[in-house]
């Protein structure tokens, strides 16, 4: 048996772990011990774990986060109202398999992009599409589509991704063209994909800022029915980090 050329044929048809490791095997002498069966699942496993890695640092790059978060480093301080087991629940991921949405409201510095990110993060680990961005940033995206032709074709894209965070919903005022793209974007993901929007904003503001009544209905009607519901208190973590500084 050829070594070399059976590790070049493993880079060929890219098994390039695999080809790396019979390598190191074959250097070292290490695999005289193990049967043909024991050998191959270990070769095999080793490629598989290698792909797994890299599509998930594949899918927390195109998630475009904004901040490393996890579940694990979240606080459930009794002032910050956050309720462990509802998180917890949502940190299954159940909510994404169900194409529901999370609504995440408080004041600024409260840690609700932290807690958006940290469920995109976990989506990402378990091979879920995630997307992060600031509405406004993702409906200017879409104003700019409309002027090159390419709206239809970023709104397929967008109902591709499992899970859409969009954060600091509310900020800037809504025009004719954010509040045709914001309602095309929740009308294709209803029912079909998981959504995150977080705001200083509450809800029962959001009518009002979106605007024209009847999109406005639309919209809530699809976003804010049904969707898990998480309203932070307390005061900005923001102050206890400039505080150690």
């Amino acid at each position: 048996m050829n070594n070399n050329q059976t590790v070049e044929k493993l880079k060929k048809m890219r098994l390039t772990a695999m080809a790396e490791l019979h390598l190191q095997h074959v250097k070292n002498n290490q695999f005289n011990k193990l049967t043909a069966d024991e050998y191959l699942a270990i070769l095999t496993d080793h490629e598989w774990e290698d792909r797994q890695n890299k599509k998930i640092n594949r899918l927390l790059t195109q998630a475009n986060f904004r901040q490393k978060a996890s579940v694990a480093e979240v606080s459930y301080t009794e002032a910050r109202n956050l309720d462990k087991n509802m998180y917890n629940r949502l940190g299954t991921l159940d909510f994404i398999l169900k194409k529901e949405n999370i609504i995440l409201t408080g004041a600024s510095g409260v840690g609700k992009s932290f807690l958006a990110q940290a469920l995109g993060h976990q989506a990402c680990l378990m091979g879920f599409r995630v997307y992060y961005t600031s509405t406004a940033r993702l409906l200017a995206r879409f104003k700019l589509s409309k002027v090159d032709g390419t709206y239809i074709r970023e709104l397929k894209k967008l109902l591709k991704v499992d899970l859409l965070i969009m954060d600091d919903f509310g900020l800037q005022a809504f025009d004719s063209h954010a509040r045709e793209a914001l309602m095309d974007i929740i009308d294709d993901r209803f029912n079909q994909t998981a959504t995150i929007v977080s705001s200083q904003i509450p809800v029962s503001a959001w009518y009002d800022i979106i605007g024209e009544g009847t999109i406005a209905d639309a919209i809530l009607d699809r976003l804010v029915n049904s969707s898990h519901r998480i309203d932070l208190k307390g005061e900005s973590l923001r102050k206890g980090i400039l505080k150690n500084e």
